[in-house]
């Protein structure tokens, strides 16, 4: 089964590719690798939310942005090699725009590490990082980045 096989399985349909908001592309590939952006939750061109998690946001809500900015993360993967390239996640970063005393972050950004499982299987499974920040880009409560394993040569 290919990994288009799977999203249509799992009723996902990858989004456009997020117009970048500065001077960056969405992802660039180096060798066997690929290094998104930082993915905003943008659902149908429109930013999902605004606001910190722990405040105006609440972490249930924030994990599904997780997903969103995750999801778009794989749109710009598929853009650029073709998510049927992907032989495995390798990373994923999460930063969570945290209210003070919040310390969630690692359930927030399971939001996408949840869908690379989904996604990929065992070949999702990898290595992560959750951060809490002051604030993101355009006030979004997250934002998140991979790094993923491709075949082919460049």
């Amino acid at each position: 089964m290919t990994t288009t096989d799977r999203l249509s399985e799992l009723g996902i349909t990858l989004p456009a590719v997020a117009a970048p908001v500065a001077a960056y592309v969405p992802a660039v590939r180096t060798g066997h690798q690929v290094w998104t952006s930082g993915q905003l939750p943008f659902v149908d061109g429109q930013l999902a939310a605004t606001g910190k998690v722990g405040a105006e946001v609440s972490a249930e809500d924030a994990e599904q942005y997780a997903r969103a900015a995750a999801l778009n993360a794989l749109a710009a993967v598929d853009a650029l090699v073709g998510i049927d390239n992907v032989t495995r996640v390798l990373k994923v970063v999460g930063y969570v725009a945290s209210a003070e005393g919040f310390t969630g972050q690692p359930a927030v950004i399971n939001g996408a590490s949840n869908l690379m499982g989904e996604v990929f299987g065992e070949a999702g499974e990898h290595a992560r990082a959750a951060v809490g920040v002051a604030e993101l880009p355009m006030g979004a409560p997250v934002e998140v980045e991979i790094i993923v394993e491709v075949a082919g040569e460049q």
